[in-house]
């Protein structure tokens, strides 16, 4: 039986002095998902005081206020899940696999947006938005460094610098086109557009894991994807950190 029957992951980085091979995937993916967080984000206010409706279809806006201080607590919300998702990914699943589960929630929250503009939509497209944004926040940074080894740490400064660019780039572009949408195609195409970025985004996370059998020819050279430690010691670590 090969060795990647009998372990469908690695748990140690490769022996290399070069590029782990699923770098160029977690940079891409990382650019789509911040196009998709930044684009929703930039237009949010706007949507709420100007586009929200009833379910019947009539107006139904908040206030320029309202509105400011509702994408504050979005935005609070993102920022307070990190705490959750670092939890789950080191008592439970693991990285790879919170990042994967709560992408899926992600791209969730912004089909809600895009396909129901009333008050209860937006209420559950930014509670998905918001878990899963949060979620995977400290698990992607930490996984581009798990993925390499004592031979090859050396390329970690110029790896983040990649990483740091693509976000940044993602945040840009959603930034310019997002509002453009919302203004000449209406909300089902400005939430809609990152929601689509956000599903590629995770796509791409995928595609090493579910092709490196037939691009790699082994499993060895996919993704480190490390084991969850447990949940006793982590739940005094978690009391003890709040």
């Amino acid at each position: 039986m090969s060795h990647a029957a009998n372990a469908p992951y690695r748990s140690a980085p490769t022996e290399t002095t070069g590029m782990p091979s699923g770098i160029p995937f977690i940079i891409g993916n990382e650019a789509a998902e911040r196009f998709s967080f930044y684009g929703m984000k930039t237009i949010l206010a706007v949507f709420m005081a100007q586009y929200l409706m009833t379910s019947a279809g009539t107006p139904n806006y908040y206030t320029d206020s309202e509105a400011r201080e509702w994408v504050a607590w979005f935005v609070a919300s993102a920022y307070f899940f990190p705490v959750i998702g670092a939890f789950i990914a080191d008592a439970f699943l693991g990285k790879y696999r919170t990042i994967l589960l709560l992408s899926i929630v992600y791209c969730a929250g912004h089909f809600a947006l895009a396909l129901d503009d009333s008050r209860t939509g937006l209420a559950v497209g930014l509670t998905l938005i918001a878990i899963g944004s949060g979620g995977i926040k400290p698990c992607v940074s930490a996984h581009v460094g798990d993925q390499f080894g004592k031979q090859n740490r050396h390329l970690l400064p110029r790896i983040f610098n990649w990483f740091y660019w693509s976000i940044n780039l993602g945040a840009f572009a959603s930034t310019l086109l997002t509002p453009w949408l919302l203004e000449w195609y209406g909300p089902h195409w400005a939430f809609g557009v990152p929601g689509v970025l956000m599903a590629i985004a995770t796509f791409i996370f995928i595609v090493p894991f579910v092709a490196a059998p037939f691009i790699f020819g082994s499993m060895e050279d996919n993704y480190l994807t490390l084991p969850f430690n447990g949940y006793r010691i982590h739940l005094f670590n978690f009391a003890f950190v709040l």
